[in-house]
């Protein structure tokens, strides 16, 4: 078990019976604000991802780094839902929860004998986050929700990738990383009001919904203005010059996104701002190819590291395209505590990703929500959960 926790969350009880990532990514959102978060697995083999690699680390562990990666602060137990005892364990964490999060097949919890409704009905204080691929109802409410499906049926694949003939997924799960993210935004204000009302309330999201919720003003260039946006590759659809521009011995990135930083792009390199088809942002929306040719060209004596000190100089937001490596490695990024070292149960001590929220004071001291935990081994707090649901006075 745990020990004391702190944070804003640090009196919410979340029992997690979500698996892969869109539930246990909302789930961890809620551990880095101080939740305690219990874990229920399945026994033998565990969530899903715990198997989903290469890459595993640890000489005999084979821990997946997948895994790591959405289940820090968290907690394990292993129970097989098919068996009595083992649903009565459950029953038992959630008569004492604040919030449980699934996201199983509209129809399984209910084939198990633990709906929705019965388990608000048993604890009417309890705040349900249900995750689902496609939606709860509707005619495809039934689907099964997997990231790349949804990436592609909520049209996020059509605005990404070089040109409309290359649709392209994202480099990471983005459709279960924002539903995630939604499902624990939801959670949040279903507490904030059961503070008010003392009920609890069943959250639903699903990937289609939270993949269409980030659509921007690509969905409203559809459904406002009757265009449908296609993929343009590195610049954007709105906003010229703004994206990928090559130099002699690399590429660096701009975002010229006023009339002012367009001026003053122009001279830093000694360009005419109101060159015919080029004055205004419309104009040189309309002109992209020409843009790109005209930037590229003033870009071509520059190595990348001089140049972005001189657009910084010229106060262009400009940067570059960092690989993984370097990102994990770029002091900024530490500043921002991005980063967090737990010591895990087998690997000893590991260097996870760190939560993107940061708490201050009103006089700028910060405020350390928590000590970050691993992500558990599987039914490492079997026996201690156990224990506490027989005794829980002990």
């Amino acid at each position: 078990m745990t020990g004391p926790r702190n944070g804003p969350l640090s009196d919410v009880v979340v029992v997690d019976l979500s698996r892969a990532l869109a539930g246990p990514h909302a789930t961890q959102m809620l551990g880095d604000l101080g939740a305690r978060v219990v874990k229920v697995e399945t026994p033998g083999t565990g969530d899903d991802s715990r198997g989903w690699g290469p890459p595993f680390v640890g000489d005999e562990a084979h821990v997946a780094t997948y895994f790591l990666s959405a289940n820090r602060n968290k907690e394990s137990i292993a129970l097989d839902l098919k068996d009595d005892a083992d649903r009565e364990v459950l029953l038992g964490l959630v008569d004492g929860a604040d919030v449980l999060v699934e996201n199983f097949r509209t129809g399984v919890l209910e084939r198990l004998g633990l709906g929705v409704a019965d388990l608000c009905a048993r604890n009417p204080r309890l705040v349900v986050l249900s995750i689902t691929g496609f939606g709860h109802d509707g005619p495809e409410g039934g689907r099964a929700g997997y990231d790349q499906i949804a990436q592609g049926e909520s049209g996020l694949m059509s605005l990404t990738g070089p040109d409309p003939e290359h649709p392209q997924k994202f480099g990471v799960p983005i459709a279960d990383l924002l539903a995630g993210m939604y499902g624990a935004y939801g959670v949040l204000a279903a507490l904030h009001e059961r503070a008010s009302t003392g009920v609890g309330r069943v959250v639903r999201t699903s990937l289609l919904a939270a993949s269409i919720g980030v659509h921007a003003y690509q969905g409203t260039r559809w459904t406002v203005a009757g265009e449908v946006a296609k993929a343009a590759g590195n610049h954007h659809p709105s906003i010229s010059p703004y994206g990928l521009f090559h130099c002699r011995d690399g590429i660096v990135q701009i975002a010229v996104g006023s009339e002012g930083l367009w001026r003053r792009l122009c001279a830093a390199f000694d360009l005419d701002p109101a060159a015919e088809g080029l004055a205004t942002n419309v104009e040189r929306v309309g002109n992209r190819e020409r843009v790109i040719g005209v930037v590229e060209d003033a870009f071509a004596d520059h190595d990348a590291e001089p140049l972005l000190a001189r657009l910084a100089e010229a106060g262009i937001p400009a940067g570059k395209v960092r690989t993984m490596d370097d990102v994990y490695t770029w002091d900024q990024v530490a500043s921002q505590g991005l980063l967090v070292d737990v010591e895990h149960p087998v690997l000893g001590t590991v260097t996870l990703p760190g939560p993107p929220l940061r708490f201050f004071d009103g006089d700028g001291t910060e405020v350390t929500p928590r000590d970050f935990t691993p992500p558990p081994a599987l039914d490492e707090h079997g026996e201690a959960i156990r224990r506490s649901l027989r005794e829980p006075d002990a």
